[in-house]
């Protein structure tokens, strides 16, 4: 782990390539998984009051999903993730051409809201977790983004590079750009071992 501040960033961010493949993977980390998505308590609030602009794309039983449950539930673990359908899919999510999306994102891209997603998605494959006073910043290998590893191969995109908007979103541009010296410092440092 490599120390910036108050963060910790694994390695695996600088070292494994990474470049999202949709139309391979059709949008499954929106249906599998043990819980919905991690959410942090200030984005209940944001998923409420965006909500209107969001179910328009969002099918019946995912809104029932979200009125039944609330927009936020706690998990297993009591960590505060989205509501799932059916115990698979997440609440907010709406299928089209056979690809699993976002409703919350696709009313972001068509200028109905200002916010995109909960930060967890955007960020994925980076999980957030505290360690003492660090928060570490670490990538999660699921099989379901096997074709975003190997289409990030194929290109040479490093995931710290493929993530540089939600990192941006989630920790700004100083820490981006910080990040970006050291993920060279560190591949040039590295090179050939």
């Amino acid at each position: 782990m490599i120390i910036i501040g108050d963060k910790l960033i694994s390695e695996d961010l600088f070292n494994e390539k990474f470049c999202c493949d949709i139309t391979a993977c059709v949008g499954t980390c929106c249906v599998e998984g043990d819980s919905g998505a991690p959410l942090d308590y200030t984005e209940v609030e944001i998923l409420e009051e965006n909500f209107a602009a969001a179910r328009e794309y969002m099918p019946p039983q995912n809104i029932q999903a979200v009125e039944q449950q609330g927009f936020a539930v706690k998990d297993a673990d009591n960590d505060l993730v989205t509501p799932l359908y059916n115990k698979a899919e997440c609440a907010y999510s709406y299928t089209e051409n056979g690809i699993t999306l976002c409703a919350y994102e696709r009313a972001y891209l068509e200028g109905k809201t200002k916010w995109r997603k909960p930060i967890s998605c955007h960020l994925y494959p980076i999980r957030l977790a505290k360690v003492g006073i660090y928060t570490a910043i670490k990538l999660h290998h699921w099989h379901v983004c096997r074709p975003a590893f190997l289409l990030g191969k194929k290109k040479a995109l490093p995931a710290y590079k493929f993530l540089e908007e939600p990192i941006v979103r989630r920790f700004g541009q100083d820490f981006y750009d910080e990040l970006c010296q050291v993920a060279e410092a560190y591949l040039k440092a590295h090179r050939g071992k």
